[in-house]
């Protein structure tokens, strides 16, 4: 059975994105799937510091995409994540930037290896996003509950109506209830304004950034309430359903 690609994206930076990738993409390779981690971003990745693979890939997902290299080569596995897999993105730009074609070649040849493979989106709608949404099977558009987030969410989704029915999805990253208190909003008000099934809410987890600075990807040794609820994502992802986490 071949594998889904899927596009992470967001109108604006500072959502989560690449927490949410690394702490899905984990998940999903504890349970036994082979996953490939994408950073699209050229010039600012930083997926590598969330799956504490930093400085290990040596090639990147523009060396693949235009055959400098073959894909088994760039992919770095996860030491103690069997399973998780790494392309990373150019510290800078070279070159003929990647086409759309050569971008869908890739990821057609990482379907047929891995059974997820996730795009880590630039933020924003350009050329980057372009890129990363272009073979994807699915998006999951990534917000946090104010105001500016969840009106950027809505202006990514209109970027994004070619996916079919059931193949786009929201996540709440970044939840506190004190916050969603004061702001007189719940994640009911967030789906209606972005207009997208929920597929996951994540709460603010201080262990989060204390990983990020070690090194160390969050699901390898936390119990908390973000790994919970990427746990819970993967499983939602796979066809389960469970039950959204209640935030404290």
């Amino acid at each position: 059975m071949q594998g889904q690609c899927i596009a992470v994206v967001s109108g604006k930076g500072g959502t989560g994105k690449t927490s949410f990738t690394a702490g899905v993409g984990a998940a999903l390779a504890q349970s036994g799937k082979q996953v490939l981690c994408v950073d699209c971003d050229i010039a600012l990745r930083n997926l590598d510091l969330a799956l504490g693979l930093t400085d290990r890939a040596l090639m990147d997902f523009t060396d693949v995409a235009q055959k400098r290299c073959f894909l088994d080569s760039a992919a770095v596995e996860h030491p103690d994540i069997p399973g998780l897999f790494l392309l990373t993105a150019p510290t800078r730009s070279r070159g003929r930037p990647v086409t759309e074609e050569q971008m869908v070649s890739m990821l057609d040849s990482a379907k047929e290896r891995f059974d997820y493979c996730f795009l880590d989106a630039p933020a924003g709608l350009g050329s980057g996003f372009q890129l990363a949404v272009c073979g994807a099977d699915r998006a999951i558009v990534v917000t946090t509950a104010d105001s500016s987030s969840l009106r950027d969410a809505q202006h990514t989704v209109m970027e994004l109506h070619h996916f079919p029915t059931g193949r786009l999805h929201l996540t709440v990253n970044r939840v506190r209830r004190k916050m969603l208190r004061n702001m007189h909003a719940t994640i009911d008000d967030a789906i209606d304004r972005v207009g997208l099934p929920l597929i996951g809410v994540i709460p603010e987890d201080d262990a989060l950034p204390l990983h990020l600075n070690k090194g160390v990807p969050l699901l390898l040794n936390s119990s908390g309430s973000a790994a919970t609820a990427y746990r819970n994502i993967a499983k939602r992802l796979q066809g389960e359903r469970v039950p959204l986490l209640r935030i404290r």
